[in-house]
């Protein structure tokens, strides 16, 4: 029986990865540094620290890893703030886990002020009993730290809960932590849908469709 859901942030419940991808580009341009394909492949599931920590060792910056993500944070917090929508149904769903008494949580590898930014721009802050950050754990995504972390704060058990993930990295924690996971469609990590359908227990294209089709409802059964 589902008792909690947890949500992953950007690519799950918020279209953003876009953002990022700009970011980068605009980042790594001030050091003459042009944007290697691989990049979003290798940073996948890592933690904002962890991801800064990269970036200094992989192209060189001189900024320690701290200046590096409050240089992040200024780029994307506009944004964030103003151009960063909710994914369709998202609402709707967090609106019929509440109606139905599910505890909900967010592990994000973003950072605590953007997640925060985006949480109190849509007004959702009374969904959500736990919010918590790869900079809160030991390891980021495809470890099961932050997941287990949230259940922990949640008072539910792994066993328990439904996580939602766009990506194989994210995807590959809530099951390591013994969870059941829903994939979410993103058109960033879209290449990966066969790979992502394989790997969880549900998939999603919109949130709605969960509730219409009563997936949700057999799985909080």
């Amino acid at each position: 029986m589902i008792e909690a859901v947890i949500f992953d942030l950007d690519g799950s419940m918020v279209d953003s990865m876009w953002v990022w991808k700009s970011i980068d580009i605009e980042y790594l341009g001030r050091f003459g540094i042009r944007l290697p394909e691989d990049l979003q492949a290798s940073i996948g599931g890592k933690s904002f620290s962890e991801t800064a920590v990269y970036f200094k060792e992989r192209f060189g910056i001189p900024d320690e890893p701290q200046t590096i993500k409050e240089d992040w944070n200024r780029m994307a917090w506009e944004k964030y703030a103003h151009e960063v929508p909710l994914k369709k149904g998202v609402l709707e769903l967090l609106q019929y886990c509440r109606g139905q008494g599910i505890k909900m949580g967010i592990a994000t590898s973003n950072s605590r002020e953007l997640v925060e930014n985006i949480v109190n721009v849509h007004r959702l802050e009374h969904y959500f009993s736990c919010i918590m950050t790869g900079c809160d754990v030991a390891k980021g995504k495809p470890a099961p730290d932050i997941y287990l972390a949230v259940a922990q704060a949640l008072e539910v058990k792994p066993e328990n809960c439904l996580v939602f993930e766009d990506i194989i990295h994210g995807i590959q924690a809530g099951k390591a932590a013994g969870m059941q996971v829903c994939a979410v469609y993103d058109r960033y990590s879209e290449y990966q849908d066969a790979e992502k359908k394989q790997l969880a227990d549900y998939y999603t294209h919109e949130f709605t469709e969960l509730i219409e089709e009563g997936v949700l409802a057999g799985a909080l059964c």
